[in-house]
């Protein structure tokens, strides 16, 4: 049976590591909850990278926390899946009980990104000086966005914040998963494809070109086929202008970049990805899955309505939800509901429309939002699923069918030059 080494806290907020016995993670953190301790991390003995120091950079000493230097940062201070761990563990930690800023403290030792190490203590700093986690939060605009401080926020203001902090966790373990799913989904198909252009890239640089003066002695002078005098033009253009054709490639990717950065040039193009064939309909419902869970899960931590379509439209990340959001933000100022202003942007399927006027209706909008979050969710799994099952043979067709054309191409002098002799 496997062991694992475990760090975790007790009841008093002294921290305790050890070595378990177990089949798997999930049965090892159950073994050391049943000691009375809450785990704060588990892994595999022996999986601890080499060279760690034994040594932590921030100790507890007499109440107070000695704290490492501002570390020089270029880029994100943490990437997302780093802030999720530590969501999730803050949750954890608070809801077992252990006060917030103790919580940080145990956090920040075990922290291995010194960025976000310095983050986590200035946090814990700003709670010891008196200033509440929202403020600790909004000092930090690179790490923490509007959408986890206005929750924080509001946890804050209602008591709840060890809920509120679950709710938060949950939210950004399952935006993490459907991400991943269609980065998934676009991953193998994008690698399928740039290895089939460097392959044909190669094949008609260096290989279909000799061929040219094969057939030239061959046929002494007499027309060579249609096809073939097609794809030696083409490889005969790729050969003579690589350069300008990279050059080109390159161009087409900065404008489109800079045409990306325009209001009316990200419009098109985000509704260009509702409308591609196959990876459309997947987009679409991405985009509602996470329209529907961030404002669900807004609205479940106390936020007002209109301060939850603001921050849901600043996360939505598409041009087309942007515009239909601020649609809707005015409609429900001047008093309407959210359903009939949703049906009319025309971006929102009528399933949607239909559960989230139910939810109007019962007083339950949160809960029938995360409903269609949970649906969509479900329905983008599935589209992933049956995309990455038709790509793979799509793919393989359209290689036959370049390749073979090429071959073909080559084939039909040879043909010809038989029969000739015959």
């Amino acid at each position: 049976m496997p062991k694992f080494t475990f760090s975790a806290v007790d009841s008093s907020g002294n921290e305790r590591t050890g070595v378990v016995e177990a089949p798997d993670p999930d049965a090892a953190s159950a073994q050391v909850k049943s000691m009375g301790l809450f785990p704060t991390r588990v892994s595999v003995e022996g999986a601890v990278a080499k060279g760690r120091p034994r040594r932590q950079r921030q100790r507890r000493v007499s109440g107070a926390s000695v704290k490492s230097r501002k570390p020089v940062v270029i880029g994100r201070i943490a990437s997302r899946k780093e802030l999720t761990v530590f969501t999730r563990q803050l949750a954890t930690l608070t809801q077992s009980g252990l006060p917030l800023m103790r919580s940080l403290e145990v956090l920040a030792r075990q922290e291995k990104n010194p960025g976000f190490k310095w983050v986590i203590e200035q946090l814990a700093e700003g709670i010891r000086s008196g200033n509440t986690f929202s403020e600790g939060l909004q000092a930090h605009p690179r790490v923490f966005d509007r959408l986890y401080i206005n929750m924080v926020k509001a946890g804050e203001a209602g008591g709840v914040l060890d809920v509120v902090l679950e709710r938060l966790a949950r939210f950004m373990e399952k935006s993490e998963r459907i991400k991943g799913r269609v980065r998934a989904a676009m991953v193998y198909p994008s690698i399928i494809l740039a290895v089939t252009v460097i392959i044909l890239s190669l094949l008609m640089m260096f290989v279909v070109p000799k061929f040219e003066g094969i057939y030239a002695d061959l046929l002494k002078g007499a027309a060579l086929p249609w096809l073939t005098q097609q794809v030696l033009a083409v490889a005969n253009g790729i050969k003579n202008h690589f350069l300008a054709t990279i050059l080109l490639v390159v161009g087409a990717v900065v404008a489109l970049r800079l045409l990306a950065r325009t209001s009316g040039g990200r419009k098109a193009i985000d509704w260009l990805a509702f409308h591609l064939p196959l990876f459309g309909d997947l987009s679409r419902k991405a985009a509602i899955a996470r329209f529907s869970r961030t404002f669900g899960t807004l609205l479940s931590a106390g936020v007002p309505i209109l301060q939850a379509l603001q921050i849901t439209r600043d996360t939505s990340g598409n041009a087309l939800l942007v515009e239909a959001i601020d649609y809707v933000h005015d409609r429900v100022k001047e008093g309407e509901g959210v359903a009939g202003p949703l049906e009319h942007t025309r971006v929102f399927p009528g399933m949607v429309t239909s559960m989230i006027d139910v939810g109007e209706e019962t007083g339950e909008l949160f809960e029938m939002l995360n409903r269609v979050a949970d649906a969509y969710e479900e329905e983008v799994d599935n589209a992933v699923s049956a995309l990455t099952s038709v790509i793979e043979p799509v793919m393989i067709v359209f290689l036959a069918v370049v390749v073979g054309t090429i071959v073909v191409a080559l084939f039909l002098p040879i043909i010809e030059i038989i029969q000739r002799m015959q």
